[in-house]
């Protein structure tokens, strides 16, 4: 049976906009909220927002198609995984500390589970549609949202201080404020020339 793409982004919208709604309504107006962007970050921000937009619109014109083949059985584990891990990521950052602060449940282990979700997620719409076009957008947006962390990470740290910087880096549990800079720079310079090596 042949469905149009499309379909593929209605349970992500569910997991996405409605279950913070219901779990705590809050919470949808943080996850919409994007941290001020510096020089690249801005144009990072724009692209993001059209690959967003290009990749719903272009699912109108995909088809999935059921059937024996690694394209299908790759995009459904994907697809199915991305969807698992947002809903887990969602309810984890309904559900913050007092302060605002999310660091329970996939937030142990990844600072930004969210978009590793959508990038899942996403890549396995591009598999179950067999498109390369979708692929290529899924990969751009990917890059963008480097740019929009690293903008994330500088507003988390002016509103968090040392607890974000500590979670930040693994093992900096009982450092000072000095050597928590300290190191957080060293890896942040690390991150950043990476970044310029790369693009």
């Amino acid at each position: 049976m042949v469905m149009n793409g499309v379909l593929l982004f209605l349970p992500f919208f569910a997991v996405r906009f409605l279950l913070p709604l219901v779990l705590n309504p809050r919470a949808l107006a943080r996850a919409a909220y994007f941290a001020p962007a510096q020089g690249r970050e801005k144009t990072a921000y724009y692209i993001y927002q059209i690959c967003n937009i290009a990749m719903f619109i272009y699912l109108f014109f995909l088809k999935i198609r059921p059937g024996d083949s690694w394209q299908f059985y790759t995009g459904l584990i994907c697809y199915i995984l991305g969807l698992c891990l947002c809903t887990a990521a969602m309810v984890n950052f309904s559900f913050p500390d007092e302060t605002g602060f999310n660091r329970r449940g996939l937030y142990r282990f990844s600072r930004n589970p969210m978009y590793v979700a959508y990038f899942i997620c996403f890549a396995g719409m591009a598999f179950l549609t067999r498109s390369g076009i979708l692929l290529g957008l899924v990969i751009l947006f990917q890059i963008s949202a480097h740019w929009i962390i690293l903008a994330e990470e500088r507003w988390c740290i002016r509103k968090f201080g040392d607890r974000y910087r500590e979670y930040m880096i693994p093992g900096a549990k009982g450092l000072s404020s000095y050597e928590l800079a300290h190191k957080w720079a060293q890896d942040l310079g690390t991150r950043l020339d990476m970044s310029m090596k790369v693009g």
